[in-house]
């Protein structure tokens, strides 16, 4: 029995899909990758959640093999037992990308995996979050709403050459485009330095408590301040005003508190 710590693998069938089942134009560059037949390795270190999305990936026909791997490292300790490298699948859960252990562990992936794309697979679907994960490298991002055969056909556009991002990123970034430009105005003139320091927060994407515990305020008070913010960048939920943020700090001069 193979050991836990270890890496578990699991392969598709010829690649041929049921009778009758419906086959988007992501899903038909299967065809075009089955010469290139390598492994797509999975790593999250929660034994349950990782074996139970690698036997649900490797019943959908796809051309590569699923490996099941709880870091990256114990990949690279059983990499000869695999076929080669195709792509990095990363389950990140509800973590935040930007924390300093989770970027450098992003960077580090994308740097072992070479020209294989990294992929991140996660609970959180808000537009920071997966704008700075492509500024890190990635190529793709999908939230955990989405079903298995999605993240299939996302896994195959990445080796395809593409990048997939959920659809609802995409309209959050139209409205924000739609709406009125806000960004020419200094920070210090839309808001108090205390609403700099909540905004920058929102910005890196931190919830109320841990705003409430850096800042030494109540968590009531950061919620008034945030409602402050929204109003007065226009934006109808915290998504939408962490974009809009975002590009206040990247055209601003302002010293960040």
């Amino acid at each position: 029995m193979t050991a836990l710590s270890a890496c578990t693998a699991s392969s598709h069938g010829p690649g041929v899909p049921p009778e009758g089942a419906r086959r988007s134009s992501i899903g038909r560059t299967s065809s075009r990758l089955q010469a290139q037949k390598g492994s797509v390795v999975l790593v999250d270190n929660r034994i349950l959640a990782r074996e139970c999305l690698r036997s649900s990936l490797a019943a959908h026909p796809a051309p590569w093999d699923v490996v099941a791997c709880s870091t990256i490292e114990e990949w690279q300790n059983e990499a000869d037992r695999h076929p080669p490298l195709a792509a990095v699948l990363l389950h990140v859960g509800s973590a935040n990308i930007t924390d300093s252990h989770m970027e450098e562990l992003i960077r580090q992936i994308i740097r072992i995996s070479a020209s294989a794309p990294l992929i991140i697979l996660a609970d959180r679907d808000d537009v920071v979050q997966i704008v700075n994960a492509l500024d890190y490298g990635v190529r793709g991002y999908i939230p955990s709403s989405v079903s298995v055969e999605v993240c299939v056909e996302a896994i195959n556009l990445a080796l395809a050459g593409g990048v997939f991002v959920p659809a609802s990123t995409v309209f959050a970034m139209r409205e924000v485009i739609n709406s009125d430009p806000t960004h020419d105005q200094r920070l210090t003139e839309m808001f108090t330095p205390r609403q700099i320091q909540v905004a920058e927060a929102i910005w890196q994407g931190k919830p109320n408590k841990i705003i409430a515990y850096e800042l030494n305020m109540c968590e009531s008070t950061v919620k008034v301040h945030i409602r402050n913010i929204m109003q007065k960048l226009k934006a109808t939920n915290r998504t939408e005003a962490a974009y809009k943020v975002s590009a206040l700090f990247t055209n601003s001069s302002v010293d960040l508190l």
